[in-house]
């Protein structure tokens, strides 16, 4: 008897792997409930005992990240760090494969606004004139960049440490791209970044 909920999860949890895997590669228009019973070992009607169709899976997905990332919300005091507290709440959100699908080539573009209202960056962002008429402006391109890196990041098989790119997204508020110039070449900035990141231990 205590094996069925676990089975339920577990069958549940395959589904959901492949369905991320696909969508991580095509649009959602080009997956099938066939094609994911069948890449996942089961058939349709077994599918069907968990989602009604596709949206629904995905909206399950979507809906179990930003929940994910409400509780990490909760459970952890915002330092003075803002990038940083970000980028933490969505990296400990969920599954790296599940942000991978969500925020790839073919995710939709409402959960990135979903995403935005999610984490509160106007808390984030320390002493700013909330009457300012600039103020929103200035807050999407904040948010709106973050998010992009953390995007990029992800794609890239975080090919830098979250320490890396934590001080270069700093680095890059704080003085644009004029250092990073020079396109395609090795940059002493990634060798300084990495020397600060080890001199913080």
């Amino acid at each position: 008897m205590n094996k069925q909920p676990e089975m339920t999860d577990k069958t549940r949890q395959t589904f959901i792997n492949v369905f991320c895997n696909l969508y991580s590669q095509k649009p959602i228009e080009k997956i099938s409930v066939q094609e994911i019973a069948k890449q996942s070992g089961y058939n349709r009607s077994t599918f069907y005992q968990y989602f009604t169709d596709i949206y629904a899976l995905l909206d399950y997905v979507e809906e179990r990240v930003l929940a994910s990332i409400r509780e990490e919300m909760a459970s952890r005091e915002l330092s003075t760090h803002t990038i940083q507290d970000a980028l933490q709440c969505l990296e400990n959100a969920d599954e790296i494969s599940v942000f991978k699908a969500l925020l790839g080539d073919y995710g939709a573009v409402h959960f990135i606004e979903r995403l935005k209202r999610e984490i509160p960056f106007e808390r984030l962002i320390k002493e700013f004139p909330a009457n300012d008429a600039l103020a929103p402006y200035i807050i999407e391109f904040y948010i709106s960049t973050l998010l992009s890196m953390f995007r990029l990041w992800i794609r890239n098989d975080k090919d830098l440490s979250s320490e890396e790119l934590v001080k270069l997204i700093d680095s890059l508020f704080a003085n644009g791209i004029t250092s990073y110039h020079i396109f395609g070449m090795n940059h002493p900035q990634r060798s300084e970044i990495c020397n600060e990141g080890e001199g913080d231990k």
